[in-house]
């Protein structure tokens, strides 16, 4: 039923084939249980991440509706505007991104470095504001502005978190139940991070739908759970109203809030700790602001048997790579790698 409904949303088709899913050997062997990663940063489209996914309908509707620009907002080290900003470039379309400096740095690392060294190559229009505590105002009068300049923008929300946008994690969380499937593994449990709500939302629905009863856990990467709950639920049930499908009874949101401090942006010692780790046994890169946070919360969870049962866990790598070139050291940081 809801491969059906998926099916009547046209999309971009930017992702051809599934990411892999892929165990990790030695991290297994360390921590005493079968730890798998869904590698979603290895999406084909500039240097991969799980923002692309959502894009892919969210620039179809851009296009069908005769856009010119895209207009998005985010941090200045934003994953979601580096891939919308490279897809405009692609698709021959404007982009005028709003940032933000979330952590209040002056490093340059940060400010010149990673994603946002990345917009300069796409073309990017970048204006800075003092924050996003408005963004959806914010993101109207950049709209209006560009129409009274003749042109026809099109506004991405920020994460591409809306429920067309989440349409892109429905569809991912479909793949996945395949692969799980296929694998013949009992999963205890799935985790990822939750920020912007649109991975969390699609990807749960999808899971519950298709593998009824997979406990997914959201690591929360800026809010506690007061906060990134409402957004996470209404999301969801939004997407489900696009879609034309029930919301499971049994869908429990469920949220782990204890990794994100300081705050959003910026890391703390058990994320830096997690970030080393993976590289160092693995050779897998996470980031510092959201797969960096969601693998402590991984870790830690293993360490307190938050996990029922001996079954492998899921870890959902939602990219974020070019970040860490702006959080090594350089100079008067607070957020060093």
């Amino acid at each position: 039923m809801l491969a059906t409904a998926l099916a009547r949303f046209p999309r971009l088709e930017l992702v051809t084939a599934p990411t892999p899913l892929e165990k990790l050997e030695r991290l297994s062997r360390e921590l005493g249980r079968g730890l798998y990663v869904k590698r979603d940063d290895l999406t084909p489209f500039a240097l991969g991440g799980n923002k692309v996914r959502k894009l892919e309908y969210l620039a179809q509707d851009a296009l069908a509706q005769g856009a010119d620009v895209l207009v998005t907002a985010g941090a200045i080290q934003s994953n979601h505007v580096r891939q919308t900003a490279a897809l405009a470039a692609r698709l021959g379309l404007g982009c005028v991104a709003l940032l933000e400096n979330p952590i209040g740095t002056t490093d340059r690392n940060y400010l010149e470095n990673g994603n946002r060294l990345l917009l300069d190559l796409f073309g990017t229009e970048v204006q800075r504001v003092p924050n996003l505590d408005t963004a959806d105002q914010l993101l109207a009068e950049a709209a209006e502005r560009l129409r009274a300049e003749g042109r026809t923008p099109y506004v991405v929300p920020i994460g591409g978190s809306n429920a067309l946008g989440a349409l892109g994690y429905v569809r991912a969380g479909l793949e996945l139940a395949e692969q799980i499937q296929a694998s013949g593994e009992r999963f205890a449990a799935v985790l990822l991070a939750s920020g912007s709500a649109g991975t969390h939302a699609g990807f749960a629905l999808a899971l519950e739908h298709a593998l009824p009863g997979t406990r997914v856990v959201g690591v929360t990467v800026s809010r506690p759970d007061a906060t990134q709950r409402p957004k996470v639920e209404g999301l969801l049930q939004r997407t489900a109203e696009l879609l034309g499908v029930p919301v499971p009874n049994g869908l429990k949101v469920e949220l782990w809030d204890q990794y994100f401090a300081p705050r959003y942006g910026e890391a703390n010692a058990g994320t830096l700790a997690a970030v080393r780790r993976a590289a160092a046994c693995e050779g897998l890169l996470l980031d510092p602001v959201y797969t960096g946070k969601a693998f402590a919360g991984l870790l830690d969870g293993i360490a307190r048997q938050a996990f029922d049962g001996d079954g492998p866990l899921l870890f959902l790598h939602t990219g974020g790579s070019p970040a860490l070139f702006a959080y090594h050291p350089a100079g008067d940081t607070n957020h060093d790698l």
